[in-house]
């Protein structure tokens, strides 16, 4: 399967640059397998596309404000992406520079400060020690600005350091956000308690290889880049219940997705903590979820794989086409998508969540617990 199978045309013009006023304003386009028609609804309608007892699960990373500059000795300007933070005020990161530095020098901040350079790595990474007033994640937090992605073409504003966050992001680590999420408001998620629909999270970081394109044609050659996840026994246990039950379990975002199928062995979702660099795309079976919420993505991108192996390559593309003909607005700051697998036409919120989804092992040394409250913005129980 050729990267170019994954093109399609976008008007510049459908790139969100903003994010609405309201989270859940942003357009919804339901996507039913097989040949069922499309529905142009709005995020804040997802109450009604559920039921009680469907189980959500979010990823509760937080993004952090990672991009710093600063200016060599030789007078060199550098732009810094720190991509994970490392004991010791140390910090894996990609530097955008006209010529690499030396290893052992050191770069002056431009909010106050300096790094050192500690060696180069594999992928275009550089270690670097950070030698400012505290620790380097309390510091980034007034000396960083928020890593937009390269297609919104203007400097973060003030706005991006709340709209590019997730209203409950608490685990301190990514440098983009899941950008799935955004659509949450704290009414939406009191529409969907209301109706009975339980939230559960998992944690990946999302790092800065989300925006490293496919460089070969054939995409089964591609090798994506590491990135931190913990899916806790809780969530294990709420996707148990859940099944049990007769729910669905309904992935905001692709990040959701990836997380908990590296935590699958065989047909059974196990707690897991630790690297993932899975690489999802048609042809690949995914096993975890039974609906999938995500935004719009770019042309030939691994998250364009990602959905196609989901929902099926002819179904997603319909899909685009039906967006782009409705002028969607596409990528982080756009509208949303909720799909359903590639099946035999009939949804899973139509089979009761079972046929033919992933089951989960129970732990009897674990104790069942209760749904746990959900974070409010700042990471707030």
């Amino acid at each position: 399967m050729k990267k170019s199978d994954f093109h399609y045309e976008l008007p510049p013009e459908l790139i969100a640059q903003a994010p609405l006023p309201q989270r859940s304003a942003s357009r919804l386009l339901v996507v039913p397998p097989g040949e069922g028609a499309f529905e142009d609804r709005h995020v804040r309608d997802l109450p009604s596309l559920l039921r009680a007892g469907d189980l959500l699960v979010f990823n509760d990373t937080r993004v952090i404000p990672a991009r710093l500059f600063g200016q060599k000795a030789s007078g060199g300007r550098v732009e810094i992406l720190i991509e994970r933070l490392l004991p010791g005020n140390e910090a894996r990161a990609q530097l955008g520079v006209s010529k690499p530095p030396q290893v052992g020098s050191r770069i002056a901040l431009d909010a106050g400060g300096e790094t050192e350079v500690l060696a180069r790595e594999e992928g275009g990474f550089w270690h670097l020690r950070f030698h400012v007033p505290e620790s380097l994640e309390n510091w980034l937090l007034h000396a960083g600005r928020m890593p937009l992605p390269p297609y919104i073409q203007r400097e973060p504003g003030a706005d991006d350091a709340e709209r590019y966050q997730t209203v409950f992001a608490r685990a301190v680590g990514a440098v983009a956000a899941p950008t799935a999420g955004l659509h949450f408001d704290e009414a939406l998620l009191d529409a969907l308690r209301e109706r009975g629909v339980h939230f559960g999270h998992v944690t990946l970081h999302v790092g800065a290889g989300t925006f490293q394109p496919v460089r070969v044609d054939d995409i089964r050659e591609h090798r994506m880049h590491s990135e931190w996840l913990n899916v806790g026994a809780e969530l294990v246990q709420q996707v148990r219940r859940t099944r049990e039950a007769g729910g669905r379990v309904v992935a905001i975002g692709t990040t959701v997705v990836r997380a908990l199928e590296s935590a699958m062995q065989g047909d059974e979702l196990q707690p897991f903590a630790g690297e993932t660099s899975i690489f999802l795309f048609p042809g690949v079976r995914i096993r975890s979820v039974d609906a999938l919420l995500t935004n719009f993505h770019l042309p030939e991108s691994t998250l364009l794989m990602l959905v196609s192996a989901f929902a099926g390559k002819e179904r997603i593309f319909a899909a685009y086409e039906h967006a782009v003909r409705e002028r969607y607005r596409f990528f982080s700051y756009g509208d949303a998508m909720l799909l359903w697998p590639e099946a035999d036409g009939v949804p899973p919120f139509e089979k009761g969540g079972q046929g033919g989804f992933a089951t989960v092992r129970e732990n009897a040394e674990e104790r069942i617990l209760p749904d746990p409250p959900f974070p409010k913005e700042g990471g707030e129980q």
